[in-house]
């Protein structure tokens, strides 16, 4: 079943007729539905107050703190979903790769994935590996009632490229370096993290996410030919293995202006566009069938209120004709942004667009 059919057969959930989820199946909705990647961090006092003193990865294995921090940007913001709170790494780590989460630097593998005998520490992951994360999302679906929970995963090329390079990279030299010197090798590699992927997705599904995003924040270091050929097939194959739940999943990277056709072929009900590209070219580049996700300038949000409205209005006037938007910034809140500013954001989106 697709998420863009009504299911069938099955009771309809809590969920099924918010705003958001009307606007991945691409209907008629009573408002532009919004929320923000990162909503529920940095930005917030009280994320950092609840988080004082924990770890990143910590956080992710405690269920009533993972539950506390996904509900905070929905009681300030108004949002019309919720993102579960945690991590792209903390299905590898689950899966007992040896990696750490260091402040100011991001994910850092301590033992490089460079060569065959490496894959073997890239066991299935099993939901017994993550319990902590059925936990949650049950103590979620029973406070959110019926706004959506967005489950996420990292995608197989981003995964790659930390697991490659030991942490993150500005040119990627040594995830090319096996891409283009050892397909093979690249291309079980992936296909390895595709299955970890979507077993990571499944466990949110199936404990009551009402939607996943697939995250493949680096893949915009890659040409379309080599997407196409060196990454797609993974991305495809972790779309199709949740196709059969019937939830939207939306597909997300940065800097993929020239890949947003391909995103949306590799199988993604609702394709998310950065800031660079305008929404009405990316309907064209996209194509038919598709919701479109974003797209404001995270930096925008520094401006004073006036000139945010005017900025999101060219966002919601470039999607005007597009049946299925989701209001989005086109990358994640970035930490020292004005809560204030995000919540004057939801308002005037939601008043502009009320039907």
């Amino acid at each position: 079943m697709s998420a863009n059919d009504a299911p069938t057969g099955h009771p309809q959930t809590a969920t099924y007729d918010s705003a958001f989820l009307k606007a991945c199946r691409r209907e008629p909705v009573p408002h532009t539905p919004v929320w923000f990647m990162r909503q529920a961090g940095r930005s917030l006092p009280e994320y950092r107050k609840v988080r004082e003193g924990i770890a990143m990865l910590d956080s992710c294995m405690q269920p009533e703190l993972v539950t506390e921090i996904t509900l905070q940007p929905v009681r300030r913001h108004g949002v019309d979903a919720a993102i579960y709170f945690s991590d792209i790494v903390v299905p590898l780590k689950a899966i007992g790769i040896d990696l750490d989460i260091k402040p100011g630097i991001g994910p850092v593998v301590e033992n490089p994935i460079r060569t065959r005998a490496d894959l073997e520490r890239l066991r299935p992951l099993e939901p017994t590996d993550v319990p902590y994360v059925t936990e949650a999302i049950g103590l979620l679906t029973r406070e959110l009632g019926a706004t959506p929970l967005i489950g996420f995963a990292g995608a197989p090329f981003t995964l790659a490229s930390y697991l490659v390079e030991g942490g993150p990279s500005r040119n990627h030299e040594q995830t090319k370096a096996m891409m283009y010197g050892d397909p093979q090798l690249w291309a079980d590699l992936l296909d390895r993290l595709a299955d970890i992927t979507a077993a990571f997705l499944k466990v949110q599904i199936e404990a009551g996410a009402s939607a996943v995003q697939l995250f493949d924040s680096w893949v915009g270091a890659l040409s379309p030919a080599d997407y196409r050929r060196a990454v797609m097939p993974a991305s495809t194959k972790v779309f199709d293995a949740v196709a059969g739940h019937g939830v939207p999943r939306i597909h997300f990277g940065v800097g993929t202006g020239e890949l947003l056709g391909l995103m949306g072929e590799a199988g993604a009900d609702v394709v998310g566009v950065d800031w660079r590209v305008p929404l009405d070219e990316a309907v064209r580049r996209v194509g038919p069938g598709k919701a479109l996700q974003g797209n404001l300038d995270p930096a925008v949000l520094f401006a004073p209120r006036e000139a945010v409205e005017t900025k999101a209005r060219e966002v919601l006037d470039a999607a005007a004709d597009l049946p299925g938007h989701v209001f989005n910034l086109g990358h994640g809140v970035l930490p020292t942004t004005d809560p204030g500013a995000l919540t004057g954001l939801v308002e005037y989106v939601h008043a502009q667009t009320a039907r």
